[in-house]
């Protein structure tokens, strides 16, 4: 029998009167202290995730990202990036492995379903900067193998399969260096679908998101992405964009990143325009060294941490205007927790009552809520899956 996701009751907890019947984020990082032998993700006070503040929250699943920055791209650089990925991946993995009382993997919507009937949090793999996987569309299999069914090519900086829509100044780029998707890029999208694998189209430069959606037979998601009709800012969609998601059956999820949310002031932005003529910085010129990087980045942060945060009201104002745009099935909510996501009320996994309670203020229905904090995620994650290629499939699982 079919189980219906919005007569789901959330078991896990005894979640705030304002929570909603199954919540999911499709994209949380891990935090550095993830790093630290024996972390399991259960109690953490230094992230912005554990698993005993989703479970006060109300929080069911959550994309957990397998990300690591973007670096130079050499070859030593490089190898040391891929021994990052494989210790980050470790650490979702104990997530599970660490708490089997009270975690699952998921690896498809159903996973995820199974998981909240028997009471446990169901942790999702994604990645996002295929970088460290270099030239080898097998890299993909591997990492479908280990759980990922989630991915995006980019993140801050191009890479070798597409284009961002923040050029990395300090590495040399050139915006554009690779038309959108290059030859590779647009291979691993048919790779991705025949994996089943729900590809991501946040980060990426106009082109790549026009070309990822041209060529994909599946329905993407932004999984953390926000609108550029309130804040013009080359990292959020165009209302363009957010059409053309609609008309291949995406999902836009509203991202909990206040730079994203309010507009700078111009104090700020003229702040970094004068520090990266200080550096030297401009599309095409020459890489930083990496102590200079690292200068230049804590300099960066300094001046843009100084702006005030954006709260719960901003948030559901970007939702507001995408649901008007494309419509409540095509919208849904994510953090960006541990990468600097968090706005007042929602700073952590265990808030997440105060944004189901502003959506209610706004005058959305139960119905509307379950769409935004789950049934879109879950559409469109099965639907990708749904497209992948059978005799691929077997193939892949005879290597």
């Amino acid at each position: 029998m079919k189980i219906s996701l919005f007569v789901l009751s959330l078991s896990i907890a005894a979640a705030p009167a304002a929570a909603q019947s199954l919540a999911i984020d499709p994209h949380v990082d891990l935090p550095k202290s993830a790093a630290a032998p024996g972390w399991s993700g259960k109690t953490d006070p230094t992230s912005q995730f554990d698993l005993d503040r989703a479970r006060a929250g109300g929080l069911a699943a959550a994309a957990i990202a397998l990300f690591v920055p973007q670096g130079t791209r050499d070859a030593s650089t490089l190898a040391k990036a891929q021994a990052e990925l494989r210790a980050r991946d470790g650490a979702i993995h104990a997530i599970v492995e660490r708490n089997p009382a009270l975690a699952v993997f998921a690896r498809s919507p159903a996973d995820v379903r199974h998981a909240a009937a028997s009471g446990k949090f169901a942790v999702i793999e994604s990645f996002l900067n295929a970088w460290p996987l270099g030239n080898d569309l097998d890299q993909f299999d591997y990492w479908y193998g280990r759980g990922v069914r989630i991915l995006g090519f980019v993140h801050a900086g191009n890479n070798q399969f597409a284009d961002s829509s923040r050029p990395a100044l300090q590495f040399g780029d050139t915006p554009g260096e690779n038309g959108g998707l290059s030859p590779l890029g647009k291979a691993a999208v048919r790779r991705l679908n025949d994996l089943g694998v729900l590809i991501d189209v946040s980060q990426l430069s106009d082109a790549a998101f026009d070309q990822v959606l041209a060529l994909s037979r599946a329905p993407v998601i932004a999984s953390h992405s926000d609108v550029r009709g309130l804040v013009d800012n080359s990292r959020n969609l165009s209302d363009g964009q957010l059409d053309a998601l609609k008309a291949r059956g995406g999902v836009v999820a509203i991202n909990a990143f206040s730079a994203y949310l309010r507009a700078r002031s111009p104090e700020t932005l003229a702040a970094v325009a004068a520090l990266q003529r200080e550096y030297g910085l401009k599309p095409g010129g020459a890489a930083l060294s990496l102590g200079k990087q690292a200068e230049y980045d804590q300099r960066y942060h300094d001046i843009v941490g100084k702006e005030p945060r954006a709260g719960v009201a901003d948030l559901v104002n970007a939702v507001d205007y995408a649901v008007k745009r494309i419509g409540i099935d095509h919208v849904a909510l994510s953090s960006d927790f541990n990468h600097g996501g968090g706005v007042e009320g929602w700073a952590d996994v265990g808030e997440g009552g105060n944004v189901t309670a502003e959506l209610k203020r706004r005058g959305y229905s139960a119905g509307d809520i379950d769409k935004l904090w789950s049934g879109n995620v879950l559409r469109v994650w099965q639907a990708a899956l749904d497209a992948r290629d059978p005799a691929y499939r077997r193939a892949a699982s005879r290597r």
